[in-house]
């Protein structure tokens, strides 16, 4: 080896070394040619020589030693790699791209605490280079340390509020943490046709959260009017719960019963919602929902497919119900989105859509009557935490609604919502 090197040297002198200005030119041109060599596998042995040629000639040109620093690593020789890379670094610690080769040797390697160390030192030299919080934080999640990941996240997310990924992530952290909650909704919805509304409907749950997931508990009332007098009332009680199947995904199970006819009498849904790479997510589940009208028993069925998009703080979901009773099928689609601020609760919302779904609770007393015809509704609303224990929240939405072929209606529903921590 040492014979091959010296060869190599002598040779390469005779093509790169031009007595007259060597430092600058000559390293640049054998710098350049060792980078080629490296890009093919087959010759990255001469690549490793022609830069050991140059860190002899050029001791102070660091490009040499992260070169080959890089080729090492490729070739998972991890203790030369890491000699090469730290000698940039301890040289001249403005060569970002040494960290980055560092910090992803150390979480291949899984040396967690070394790779804190060095994302430390890196985001000290880069404050604003938001792929070295990334790497910080990818070794927080190697310790397993959920507490110390999210508050980081808390930190990266003022510093780079249009992240995607740190606002999935936190979401997704802060469903994990135990939490108790006992909160109250209230929704109006009145009716531009005379002698109709408005419909009140009123519910009280609890919410136990924990790290294996969540499980709500709701109890709903509802009084539908007309002319002012009742037409219709009654309650339903629902369980809900949200379960961690993986690091990245979670499910979603659902029950609800009601004896009375403003509900339905049977409500079971499940949906598998998977977290992917750069934000984006997916969904698909299924609802059944069975009433009993006057003229007796129906059942329907949906199948939800839906995607999901972090842009930035913004977070865009799109839902397709496809929907049937017998040989029938109902479409309906749901388009929402949020811009998240301080934390999950603490968001602005917008919502558009199509068609009746299953998931909206104030019309399911009608589900039966609505599935099959003509609606057009949007929205907007307002989530905030107030002081540690509070959380608010109102939505307001218009709905354009065919109540019978052909004869439509304007809805406009004002929803409240008020929580307390425990």
């Amino acid at each position: 080896m040492r014979l091959l090197i010296l060869f190599f040297s002598a040779l390469l002198s005779t093509m790169f070394i031009n007595p007259i200005n060597a430092q600058v030119i000559d390293a640049d041109s054998l710098l350049f040619a060792a980078i080629e060599k490296s890009k093919t596998p087959s010759t990255k042995q001469e690549a490793i020589i022609m830069g050991r040629i140059g860190i002899k000639e050029f001791p102070d040109y660091l490009d040499f030693h992260l070169l080959l620093g890089r080729i090492y690593k490729e070739q998972n020789r991890f203790d030369s790699a890491r000699f090469f890379l730290n000698h940039v670094i301890e040289k001249n610690p403005n060569y970002n791209d040494a960290f980055y080769l560092l910090l992803n040797l150390e979480f291949i390697e899984k040396n967690s605490l070394e790779g804190l160390r060095i994302s430390n030192y890196a985001i000290a030299c880069f404050p604003d280079d938001v792929k070295l919080y990334s790497y910080k934080l990818s070794f927080f999640q190697l310790e397993k340390d959920e507490r110390k990941e999210f508050d980081f996240l808390k930190l990266a997310i003022k510093k780079f509020p249009t992240e995607s990924l740190f606002r999935q992530r936190m979401n997704m952290l802060e469903m994990r943490f135990d939490n108790d909650r006992i909160g109250v909704n209230y929704s109006l919805t009145q009716f531009n046709r005379e002698e109709v509304g408005p419909w009140h409907l009123i519910g009280v749950q609890y919410i136990y959260e924990r790290r294996w997931g969540s499980l709500i508990g709701r109890m709903n009332h509802a009084n539908r009017l007309s002319a002012g007098n009742t037409i219709d009332s009654g309650y339903q009680l629902e369980l809900e719960s949200y379960f961690f199947t993986g690091k990245k995904s979670y499910s979603y199970v659902a029950a609800a019963y009601s004896p009375s006819l403003v509900f339905p009498e049977y409500r079971f849904g499940y949906s598998f919602i998977q977290n992917l790479k750069n934000g984006w997510e997916w969904e698909v589940g299924a609802r059944y929902n069975s009433v009993i009208p006057p003229e007796g028993r129906r059942n329907f069925r949906s199948l939800i497919i839906g995607g999901a998009k972090y842009v930035g703080s913004w977070w865009l979901s799109l839902r397709s119900f496809v929907q049937n009773e017998n040989d029938q099928i109902f479409p309906a689609f749901t388009f929402s989105s949020r811009y998240y601020m301080e934390s999950r609760f603490d968001y602005f919302s917008i919502i558009a859509g199509y068609g009746t779904s299953p998931d909206e609770r104030t019309t399911l007393g009608q589900f039966e009557n609505r599935i099959a015809l003509d609606s057009w509704r949007i929205g907007t609303g307002y989530n905030r935490r107030v002081g540690k224990r509070y959380i608010t929240g109102m939505q307001l939405l218009y709905n354009y609604q065919e109540y019978a072929p052909g004869r439509t209606q304007h809805e406009l529903e004002l929803f409240f919502s008020l929580q307390f921590k425990l």
